[in-house]
């Protein structure tokens, strides 16, 4: 399996529970943790805004198969609102956030057709729903929230194109997660979200393919 974004926060402690678990965990981002990774821990250089390196990394991976695939690599406006938003920095989000992700799929295509349960799980967020994302949430991260309802769209195109390989892609929420990213006032426990989004990918079956899901299994409105 592979994690993107694993080198801290939620991605760093999906790693470290699917080690645990004894899967063989590729574990990716621009730099390892400085404590390094579990037993059963391949850790491979990647940036999701670069699409050069994900090719890179394909080639890395060449005939490898690959059960399940963890977009999770994210990032936020450093400056929110609408009167302050830099253009360029609201580009750079959604490379990260939309982009990084439709690349990573088309790059390990191959390897997912290798493998055995074929799930594919873009970390989304409530905050991209149209339904539900200004329900409680007053936060005005333009190109964040731009970025998590454009994942969602690119989250049910991909269900559809991919249906044929028997490759299953879910948009999940994780909750608003203790990381450095959710902030010291977050409620759910990182170690909390990971464990609750395991269960949902591991009883992923073709009738979720294309659903937006809660960590709490809850379906999202889109």
């Amino acid at each position: 399996m592979l994690i993107t974004g694993a080198g801290r926060g939620l991605g760093r402690e999906l790693a470290r529970q699917y080690a645990q678990q004894g899967w063989h965990v590729i574990a990716c981002s621009r730099t390892p943790p400085a404590d390094g990774y579990e037993d059963g821990t391949e850790f491979q250089p990647l940036d999701v805004a670069d699409p050069a390196s994900i090719s890179n990394l394909a080639a890395r991976l060449a005939g490898r198969p690959l059960d399940i695939l963890i977009n999770n690599a994210g990032v936020r406006s450093s400056i929110a609102g609408l009167d302050h938003f830099e253009p360029d920095e609201f580009l750079e989000v959604m490379a990260t956030n939309t982009l990084g992700p439709v690349l990573m799929i088309r790059a390990v295509r191959a390897n997912l057709r290798l493998g055995r349960t074929r799930v594919v799980a873009n970390i989304g967020s409530r905050a991209g729903s149209m339904a539900e994302g200004l329900l409680d949430d007053d936060d005005d991260d333009y190109a964040y929230r731009c970025s998590k309802a454009a994942l969602n769209m690119a989250t049910v195109q991909l269900a559809h194109d991919l249906e044929a390989d028997g490759i299953t892609v879910l948009s999940l929420h994780p909750g608003w997660v203790r990381t450095d990213m959710g902030g010291e006032e977050a409620v759910l426990p990182v170690a909390d979200s990971a464990c609750a989004l395991r269960a949902i990918i591991a009883a992923a079956k073709p009738e979720c393919n294309g659903s937006f899901r809660a960590f709490d299994g809850r379906r999202v409105g889109w």
